[in-house]
């Protein structure tokens, strides 16, 4: 279903790592780490900054895929995993963009399940890589359904 787009990339996106945003996603997963929210706590930090939690890269903007559609109800975060060179701090400048890495097909008790791996890439201007995650997007058979009327 979306063997076609394997090795696809999306344009790059210049996101920044906000303060507020840094707050607000803290308190949204319930992590109130001071490295997190206290500007002092920050800078006496070896980073002498604040630092955003290992998860917040979700909230970024990583572009389009050019041709790939997915619905936006219906499909299933099966997996995630976060690998860093070093922490996204406060005030960062960070070019986003993702690579659609794999798709596959297993059969389920409700009938088909397509499996979409997408590897996402977080860089400094410079080109520096900062973080990748790798992302399992899970597509039921009622999902199937609606996308190929």
């Amino acid at each position: 279903m979306f063997e076609e787009h394997i090795g696809k990339y999306s344009n790059k996106v210049k996101n920044r790592v906000e303060r507020g945003a840094v707050k607000k996603f803290a308190e949204a997963i319930g992590d109130p780490h001071p490295i997190y929210l206290d500007e002092e706590t920050g800078k006496k930090s070896r980073y002498k900054n604040n630092i955003a939690p290992p998860t917040f890269p979700r909230v970024f903007d990583y572009g389009v895929i050019k041709g790939l559609k997915l619905p936006s109800n219906g499909l299933i975060h099966g997996e995630q995993i976060f690998h860093y060179e070093r922490p996204l701090l406060v005030g960062d400048e960070i070019l986003c963009y993702s690579k659609v890495e794999n798709y596959y097909e297993k059969k389920g008790n409700h009938g088909k399940l397509g499996f979409l791996v997408i590897k996402s890439f977080g860089e400094d201007p410079t080109g520096q890589l900062i973080f990748t995650s790798k992302q399992t997007v899970i597509i039921t058979e009622a999902v199937r359904k609606v996308m190929i009327v």
